[in-house]
């Protein structure tokens, strides 16, 4: 399980936005795309709802690990998902998901992702907290939680796991924080209206975010054919549209940035690093 203690270090667990199963997958999938060593061509949300089609990937007790296989070398890495409400997955015990572990199994780390399945299929069976993650208030209950399990697990229990879990336990979790790596990946929500005779128009309180959406071409036309855009630091990810007279359109949509190049600071509450 040194693949999710990896995840908590590096600040990728995430409140969801929604309760939905196919835009929760959808959400995890285009984080695993905003990863600088992610080829732009790769389709994770494509191969994981694929996978997902021929089978289901709850494990029960309130966790699925949905994972995306691609075709080069890299390490083994996963994204955390918590949702408050819980998610109708079609587990096969029937309880609803509240954590979701989507991973990105690298061809040369699949017996790396089947060691770490198995070590965590263990962990659940033996846990006899099962109903814990129902009652999770807030991100830090998740990550101790999530703590707590790695810890338990026999195989990442020595002093370097030891040590980084120490120092993530006494991390202070922090409002606002600088925009520098992944660990520090900002998500916005932001509404898009657009028009034939008019400027895109932004709502949303980031006002990088607004002078990016205003200033793109064609954004209306691309968030309806692909769903997605990315250019330079944001990628927008279309959730709901709504036409309105006039051909105007509203496009809900959720904002992800790795501004790496332009220190900023911001606010990113549900991000627990």
């Amino acid at each position: 399980m040194d693949t999710i203690l990896d995840a908590l270090q590096e600040g990728r667990l995430f409140e969801l936005p929604e309760n939905d199963k196919t835009h929760a997958l959808q959400f995890l999938s285009h984080i695993i795309e905003a990863f600088p060593q992610i080829p732009r061509e790769i389709d994770v949300m494509g191969n994981v709802m694929a996978r997902e089609r021929a089978t289901n990937t709850a494990l029960g007790k309130g966790w699925a690990c949905p994972h995306a296989r691609v075709d080069f070398e890299e390490d083994l890495m996963c994204v955390v998902g918590w949702s408050p409400t819980g998610i109708d997955y079609g587990a096969p015990d029937g309880k609803p998901i509240s954590i979701i572990v989507m991973y990105l199994v690298p061809s040369n780390q699949r017996n790396h992702y089947l060691r770490e399945i198995s070590t965590l299929a263990k962990a659940l069976k033996a846990s006899s907290d099962s109903e814990r993650t129902l009652n999770f208030k807030e991100l830090n209950d998740v990550r101790n939680y999530l703590l707590d399990l790695i810890a338990a697990s026999k195989d990442t229990i020595g002093p370097d796991a030891r040590a980084r879990m120490i120092r993530l336990q006494a991390k202070a979790v922090s409002e606002t924080q600088p925009i520098g790596d992944l660990s520090a990946l900002t998500v916005e929500p932001v509404s898009i209206i657009v028009g034939p005779t008019m400027k895109p128009l932004a709502l949303t309180q980031n006002v990088e975010l607004m002078n990016w959406v205003e200033s793109t071409q064609n954004i209306g036309e691309r968030l309806e054919a692909d769903g997605k855009i990315q250019n330079g630091p944001w990628r927008i990810i279309r959730r709901h549209s709504i036409n309105f007279q006039g051909n105007r359109v509203l496009y809900e949509c959720l904002a992800l940035a790795n501004l790496s190049s332009t220190p900023l600071s911001v606010t990113t509450p549900k991000t627990v690093l």
